[in-house]
């Protein structure tokens, strides 16, 4: 809208019931939508009869069916270097493989997964450090500049993706659990992630953020004496904040000095 486009009409997902009266919420874009006054629908084939010249997708989460791009051409966000980490969590995947680089790409979009010829791609370093959060933001930044400078432009003719396939799943809830016989390094992959968690006196700890620890003589998951360094399958990971069950988030002195750490304590 700020660039001077028509919006026909947005498809978001239907509202999600949330909290403890169980209200229905619009989800984000519908929310935006509805205070620009754009039209919205959560039904995808109501594009069919909008008007509209051109599709717009971004992390939409279902295929579009072959009726529907026979209609309206439709352009896709997409969050890597295509062909590498097609499908549903790209950025995740890219984190979790330790991926020196990743970027946005906008592409044709085809009844395949992520298989359409690409228009234009941007590259981006990701950072030792950088979050999930991070990461996504600036791609977020950059895929919205990409797709209004080549709607400014006009769309060139987009170029087929070359190379080997790979894809990103969604990653799944157990995923996000601290497996203490891995290496340091892949467990602060999947910190970075924002969901990671363990568990200490049976009971579930996240832990938000931690830093990497070169050497270790602990047992995987073995607290040392200080209570903030925990061994790993190689290295230490350093608790940098955590948060207790049904506590908020606490630096990791804290927590350790309100645990009352005993020797031979571990994380499981």
């Amino acid at each position: 809208m700020e660039a001077g486009h028509d919006i026909a009409l947005v498809v978001s997902r239907p509202d999600k019931k949330r909290g403890r009266g169980g209200a229905l919420v619009p989800s984000p874009v519908k929310a935006a939508a509805q205070q620009l006054g754009l039209p919205v629908t959560d039904r995808v084939d109501d594009v069919v009869e909008a008007g509209a010249e051109l599709g717009v997708v971004v992390a939409y989460g279902r295929l579009i069916k072959p009726h529907i791009l026979a209609v309206l051409p439709m352009v896709n966000l997409h969050f890597s270097l295509l062909p590498r980490w097609r499908g549903a969590a790209p950025v995740e995947r890219a984190i979790l493989a330790g991926d020196p680089t990743t970027g946005v790409c906008v592409m044709a979009l085809e009844e395949g997964l992520d298989t359409g010829p690409v228009y234009a791609c941007e590259e981006r370093s990701i950072g030792q450090e950088e979050t999930l959060d991070d990461v996504r933001s600036a791609l977020t930044a950059t895929g919205s500049r990409m797709l209004v400078e080549l709607l400014a432009t006009g769309l060139p003719e987009p170029r087929p993706q070359v190379g080997e396939p790979t894809y990103a799943a969604k990653i799944e809830p157990d995923e996000h659990r601290l497996d203490w016989s891995r290496p340091a390094i892949e467990l602060h992959r999947v910190i970075r992630l924002g969901s990671a968690w363990t568990t200490f006196r049976d009971r579930r700890l996240r832990v938000l953020r931690a830093r990497i620890s070169a050497g270790s003589d602990l047992a995987p998951g073995e607290l040392d004496a200080g209570g903030l360094r925990v061994g790993t399958g190689d290295g230490g990971l350093v608790l940098v904040e955590v948060q207790p069950e049904g506590k908020g988030p606490q630096p990791g002195t804290s927590w350790r000095n309100g645990a009352r750490l005993q020797p031979g304590e571990r994380l499981v």
